[in-house]
């Protein structure tokens, strides 16, 4: 493997899931594979587990880690052919080359404006740095994927699934800012690439990129959609087509212990307690929200691991 940028940059998914899953037995098991090697984390917004777990996956791999928060530096210039006349102090063309030069592996974190559509669609920064560097890219959340999370997930759930074929649901969840999509469109691809039962519940107005969701079953009755579920993940996400805006705040969508029976309950972190789920179920036996943040670990270091066997 080469890059990690959306899940399907991994070559057999359900075989990866297996030897991550390995790795939590011996975490150290492959620390001379890192030796010398350095991982080189940029991030464009803030992060607490990303950030954490993908330093650890990269120290328990035996590799030097260095982190910048690009905002903290000068302004870059990601547009071609511009004339840099105005705030921004040095292109992605060169940055990227130079960062190559102290990195062997460059991780990027960049969210979405929310406003311009076609411009956080066509993945700007994160393809600058696929074009522009000469190491190894691995996608720590764009614009529209976060694929580090979504393996986590499919951990996640094969770690705690009692039959061959669980049905799992991503049910939207209200909140009061505007947020992106990305976590939605990569645990949809993922779920779309395993053995489950797998359907999407929102509000009208709520749906994600068809493209992306295809063909998966999408059910606007939350209760109908949760009904014998083995997983629900909630979410909240922005509209796509009124792209950017929170349409309504729609509190019967929060995620209760009632509506969750015996479903197991999931969530990507950080979470707004008493608006997307209850503290009844974020604090219950259900809840494996802690699990997941534990597998981010493992699903960085699972990735890390294929691209320095391929260096």
């Amino acid at each position: 493997m080469n890059k990690y940028t959306n899940i399907h940059d991994v070559a057999n998914i359900p075989e990866t899931i297996q030897e991550a899953i390995q790795l939590k037995e011996n975490p150290f098991s492959h620390k001379n594979l890192g030796v010398d090697k350095t991982l080189l984390m940029l991030f464009f917004n803030a992060s607490l587990r990303t950030r954490l777990s993908t330093e650890k996956a990269a120290k328990n791999l035996g590799m030097n880690v260095m982190i910048l928060n690009v905002n903290d530096t000068w302004n870059l210039e990601f547009e071609e052919g511009t004339v840099m006349n105005l705030n921004k102090s040095e292109h992605v063309i060169e940055a990227a080359q130079v960062i190559s030069q102290y990195a062997d592996i460059i991780a990027v974190r960049a969210f979405p404006s929310l406003t311009d559509k076609e411009k956080d669609t066509s993945e700007w920064i994160l393809n600058s740095f696929l074009k522009y560097a000469t190491v190894p890219i691995i996608n720590m959340e764009s614009a529209t994927m976060h694929p580090l999370q979504a393996l986590a997930d499919a951990i996640t759930i094969e770690e705690l699934k009692i039959i061959q074929k669980p049905k799992v649901v991503l049910s939207w969840a209200p909140h009061p800012k505007a947020l992106p999509q990305a976590v939605a469109n990569s645990f949809v691809k993922m779920m779309q690439s395993l053995e489950t039962n797998f359907s999407i519940t929102h509000p009208k107005g709520y749906e994600l990129n068809s493209k992306i969701t295809k063909n998966t079953p999408i059910y606007y009755n939350q209760k109908e959609a949760l009904k014998d579920a083995d997983f629900v993940y909630a979410k909240n996400w922005s509209s796509y087509e009124s792209y950017g805006k929170v349409l309504h705040q729609d509190s019967d969508w929060m995620l209760t212990k009632e509506k969750l029976k015996t479903a197991k309950f999931m969530h990507c972190l950080p979470v707004r307690r008493n608006i997307i789920v209850e503290d009844a179920v974020l604090d219950g036996e259900n809840s494996v929200v802690i699990q997941q943040s534990a597998n981010r670990v493992f699903s960085a270091q699972i990735v890390l691991k294929k691209i320095l066997e391929n260096l």
